[in-house]
């Protein structure tokens, strides 16, 4: 496969698009930029008739970050958005499928979706903002500039985001794009090159390479990118140093700016200006750029106001190809809900281990590391602790989101009524209902070392010995039980309801010994965090503080001079205008 746009399958493979809209119409028509208008009482009829259908709150992850995206209200609203949307299948590949994911004891099932940044040119209005155009006028088959894992914990009190560099070198499968008929038999390539087969050709090489089920996928092109950015009211960044890119055209001085629009695409798409100069530089600026986006959206009101909700839902849902899962605003709703639960704290940001190709200097491939990384996230394992325990030893201080639902079973217990601690506030009682000596103290043990509340205590046994453990919790606890009885592999048929405060475990001759309930924990070795966050770039969704690293290293050229720093270069253009003030 190739690393360049070489045609035009990309352009009859995504026809269609938004309805077009007029801006004449009688006075009180919709406005396509904004939301429903016609004064105050149309407002209030629209909202009136939106609050008989669920509110619609719709997050997607585009190639800039995680974009958040709620409104309220209104037939034409729903209408407009969802035609917004367009759709591919979730699969390409000739044979086998995306994987399959595994429900935890309540039925609860992880969720991964790749995300896509294509460099496809659907316009003329896209060529001008950068990159390769097919004859100036837009299409091309189209690579992909940014891909990005992203997992969601099946008890959603933690997310990752791995992001894979697109100079990576690997084996592709052989795939088939339905729409247009295009196919290739695969070989060896760049990891970008499978989008030229449509994303689920994407899809499908993600997944062969890593091992991990893909649910969904979402891609946004250029102008998606430009659009969302001005949506929130621009993205806030820190640069350590001038910087100045030729090739992205972003160029910055030192410290922290706002950056809107085409200054938006710039930083994203710069790979010469951050690191050393590769793309491993680029993903790690672009996760800067999402934890900034994310702040910004809980920080400056977006979702509290009509005004910049509809902006913001415009922008994303045009910019958006997903999978057929996804294909509509109430599909979107529930995966929006999902994320939502994850505090900032608790989303991992990752690229996976990778190193510099013996045969080619501008490629890459995979390195120590990375097969630990996928692991871990393919087993749903947390990257909180060494031992994969979802505790409060990497700063989680939110309440956690383990507050999940249990999807309903014949197995599994209601909904929890509300939200479950942070492990660290978990204090467990256990008592020792066996033969076994000290097994309520070893157990204790571990749960203190999982992260638990350190005052968890040994209780005194029963009168008698008892068949079966049970994990007992006061009114209100549901939530923080199904956490501590995912830790110890409990069943969710141990959980039962009391009439007292806390929750106190009762161990029955069902667990004669070991930490661990048996035969219900994971059959996957503990999560290796040491060794999967090895040379990963990681940072966490809360480090809103952190600059781009600005490359010292001669990346980039001027006309008339050789090779230089990307610092060096800013000093040499005092003519260029920077991205943003």
């Amino acid at each position: 496969m190739s690393d360049t746009s070489t045609g035009g399958r990309a352009a009859a493979r995504r026809g269609g698009g938004s309805p077009s809209q007029g801006r004449g119409g009688a006075p009180g028509s919709p406005d396509p930029s904004g939301p429903p208008s016609g004064g105050r009482a149309a407002l209030r009829k629209a909202a009136k008739k939106g609050r008989k259908k669920k509110p619609l709150k719709v997050i997607a992850i585009s190639t800039a970050g995680v974009v958040t995206v709620a409104l309220v209200g209104g037939v034409y609203a729903y209408e407009k958005l969802n035609g917004n949307i367009k759709s591919d299948a979730l699969f390409a590949g000739t044979s086998g499928n995306a994987g399959t994911e595994k429900v935890d004891a309540f039925g609860r099932s992880p969720i991964n979706m790749l995300v896509i940044g294509s460099d496809i040119r659907a316009n003329a209005a896209d060529c001008n903002l950068g990159g390769d155009c097919a004859s100036g006028t837009g299409g091309g088959d189209g690579n992909a500039d940014v891909e990005m894992v992203v997992h969601i914990s099946a008890d959603r009190s933690n997310a990752t985001v791995m992001s894979v560099p697109r100079d990576l070198m690997t084996n592709l499968p052989a795939c088939k794009d339905d729409k247009t008929g295009a196919s290739t038999n695969g070989g060896y390539g760049m990891i970008n090159s499978a989008l030229q087969y449509g994303p689920g050709c994407s899809v499908a090489a993600i997944h062969q390479l890593t091992n991990i089920p893909i649910d969904h996928f979402a891609m946004v092109d250029f102008s998606g990118v430009v659009a969302m950015s001005d949506a929130v009211g621009g993205v806030n960044v820190c640069v350590s140093n001038n910087v100045y890119d030729p090739q992205s055209h972003l160029k910055l001085s030192k410290g922290t700016h706002t950056l809107k629009g085409t200054a938006a695409l710039e930083f994203v798409r710069t790979r010469h200006g951050f690191g050393n100069g590769g793309d491993v530089g680029r993903t790690a600026a672009q996760h800067l750029f999402l934890t900034a986006m994310i702040n910004q959206m809980k920080s400056a009101g977006t979702l509290t106001s009509p005004t910049k909700l509809w902006s913001l839902a415009n922008a994303a849902t045009k910019a958006l190809t997903v999978d057929t899962g996804l294909n509509s605003i109430p599909k979107l709703i529930g995966l929006g809900e999902d994320l939502n639960k994850v505090p900032t704290d608790r989303i991992t940001f990752t690229t996976m281990q990778t190193g510099d190709d013996p045969t080619n200097a501008n490629r890459l491939v995979i390195a120590a590391g990375a097969q630990t990384l996928f692991s871990t996230i393919a087993n749903d394992q947390s990257l909180t602790t060494s031992s994969g325990a979802k505790s409060s030893a990497a700063g989680a201080t939110a309440k956690a989101a383990a507050s999940a639902p249990a999807v309903e079973t014949s197995k599994a217990p209601a909904a929890p009524t509300k939200s479950a601690l942070a492990p660290a506030d978990v204090a467990v009682h256990v008592a020792n209902g066996t033969t076994a000596q000290g097994h309520a103290g070893d157990v204790v043990k571990a749960l203190i070392s999982d992260g638990y509340a350190s005052n968890s205590s040994t209780e005194n046994p029963p009168s008698s010995h008892v068949k079966t453990t049970t994990l007992t919790y006061g009114p209100g606890r549901q939530a923080d039980a199904q956490e501590v009885a995912t830790s110890l592999g409990l069943p969710s048929s141990a959980l039962k309801q009391g009439t007292s405060s806390g929750i106190h475990l009762l161990i029955g001759a069902d667990w004669p010994s070991g930490n661990t309930f048996p035969g219900g924990k994971s059959s996957a070795p503990p999560a290796n965090t040491k060794v999967a966050l090895s040379n990963a770039n990681v940072q966490t969704g809360n480090q809103t503080s952190t600059c781009a690293q600005v490359g010292t290293q001669d990346t980039v050229s001027l006309p008339g001079y050789g090779g230089m720093t990307p610092i060096r270069a800013y000093t040499l253009s005092p003519k260029v205008k920077d991205s943003a003030p």
